[in-house]
């Protein structure tokens, strides 16, 4: 997907804490990248401080977060915490793997953005940050 601004959507993937399984990470960061954005995957085991000191490094759009390790309540209320320290309200705060139902809209809530669960399909997952951009952010 294309856009209007002077450069590609930049997107930061994330894996935060000790969950070792990046498979879903890899597939979201390729189908993004295929689709023209330009993709920042910073690995394992990252922590919340790092993900975001790396997305203000790079000027990212988005910040997906994969979780599986069931730390989803703690990860990315503090992800937003630290987006708002750095005064990066205006970077989406996007994620999927396994999160119940109800931890899903207590997140949402909260200012993080759409999440999804497993095969979902990542032309959802493209449209939904490439509709987010366009609607939020300034070029």
């Amino acid at each position: 997907m294309s856009n209007n601004f002077n450069r590609p959507i930049r997107v930061l993937v994330a894996k935060v804490g000790l969950d070792g399984h990046d498979r879903g990470a890899r597939i979201i960061a390729t189908s993004l990248r295929d689709a023209g954005m330009e993709v920042i995957y910073t690995g394992l085991r990252q922590t919340p401080e790092m993900v975001v000191n790396t997305a203000l490094q790079e000027d990212v759009d988005a910040i997906g977060i994969s979780i599986l390790s069931g730390a989803h309540m703690t990860v990315f209320p503090r992800i937003l915490k630290l987006i708002k320290e750095k005064q990066m309200d205006d970077v989406l705060v996007t994620g999927g793997g396994i999160i119940p139902n109800d931890d899903m809209i207590a997140l949402k809530e909260q200012g993080v953005g759409e999440l999804f669960p497993p095969g979902t399909n990542t032309q959802d997952i493209v449209k939904y940050i490439t509709d987010w951009v366009h609607q939020h952010r300034n070029f």
